[in-house]
């Protein structure tokens, strides 16, 4: 894993999130699609430039009721150049998926004129893209060429964010304490003794000490702050009747902060995460990826990415931050961000 921000390295302040953001956008787009968009070698190219940008026009339109209505919102300025984003997004996905449906093509074509030998290439594959999932799915005919793209836009957009917010948060809170970061620092460098060469989704089952600073990171700043259920029947919440089909607003982090289900809130203690610490809590005490039926699909990929990239991180750097929560401007737009940036200081260990 190379990082983009080593020229940071030794050089004092820095806003560690621009270059998260940028890092996690390459890796959903190889998940997602097979196929990177190198955002961190060409940040200023059109596609990152239109997502980026297209992030901020749905905070502005989701801040506007006035705009909340298409036939409104398509004849503004913000509208036009949101539909503009929009378009770019596709074009690059579009591209990519009618080249793997020819690829996939090319390939059948061969293996009926028994010059392809789908072993070797299943043995000569190194991994199995989302994307190829879903082609699947569209050669049986389950899913039509436009629902292959909504998907995979989805899984990107959605995928890089939240994973950005959640990992420039982690290395926040390490940077602030220090003494828990050496405890991460033991954990990282006796996994990389034990696995010096490719791992396993099993093999990151052992950074148990890790997975508790993210949980706790997520607890304090959970990537996505707010969400919104409708309730499918007539019900009492918190003493008040709520009639059917009623938005109901869940405030993530004002449940993660109440001092009523959390003792000391405002404390970064990992150790709550432990297994003896979390026998008898309530099951929806702690809902970073929301719950029930219409939770974040991609909560598991998103832990195992967040443990891969700050492992990395400890592993080769020493980091520091010393803006204070008061001092952190929280801004609650698609995710939790730091309003003006999240500074930080590598050392080289």
């Amino acid at each position: 894993m190379h990082f983009y921000y080593q020229e940071k390295v030794n050089k004092g302040v820095f806003d560690i999130t621009p270059y998260i953001a940028l890092l996690t956008l390459d890796i959903i787009c190889v998940t997602s699609m097979g196929l990177s968009p190198n955002a961190q070698e060409q940040s200023s190219s059109p596609y990152v430039r239109a997502l980026v940008r297209l992030g901020q026009l749905l905070q502005v339109r989701d801040t506007s009721p006035w705009l909340w209505p298409d036939t409104i919102f398509n004849l503004t300025s913000t509208g036009r150049e949101f539909n503009k984003c929009l378009r770019i997004l596709h074009g690059f996905t579009d591209k990519v998926i009618d080249s793997r449906i020819a690829e996939r093509a090319a390939k059948k074509m061969l293996a009926k004129e028994e010059k392809y030998d789908e072993e070797c290439e299943f043995k000569r594959k190194k991994r199995l893209a989302f994307l190829d999932v879903l082609l699947e799915a569209y050669d049986n005919g389950e899913i039509p060429r436009e629902g292959v793209r909504e998907e995979v836009d989805t899984f990107m957009f959605e995928g890089h964010d939240t994973t950005a917010s959640g990992i420039t948060w982690a290395l926040y809170l390490l940077g602030r304490h220090p003494e828990i970061q050496e405890k991460v620092y033991d954990e990282v460098d006796a996994f990389f003794e034990r696995h010096p060469d490719n791992l396993t989704v099993e093999d990151l089952r052992e950074f148990r000490y890790l997975e508790c600073v993210l949980k706790e990171s997520q607890r304090l700043f959970p990537s996505v702050p707010f969400y919104a259920r409708a309730t499918t029947e007539d019900c009492l919440l918190g003493g008040y009747f709520t009639p059917k089909g009623t938005a109901v607003g869940v405030s993530t982090v004002g449940l993660h902060r109440n001092p009523e289900v959390w003792p000391e809130p405002m404390k970064f203690d990992p150790d709550r995460f432990l297994p003896e610490n979390t026998h008898g809590r309530h099951p929806f005490a702690f809902l970073p990826f929301s719950a029930g039926p219409r939770n974040c699909i991609g909560q598991r990929l998103a832990l195992l990415e967040e443990k891969l990239v700050v492992a990395h991180v400890l592993r080769h750097f020493r980091v520091q931050a010393t803006q204070s929560f008061k001092e952190v401007k929280l801004c609650t737009e698609l995710v939790l961000r730091a309003k003006e940036g999240v500074f930080v200081t590598l050392t080289e260990r």
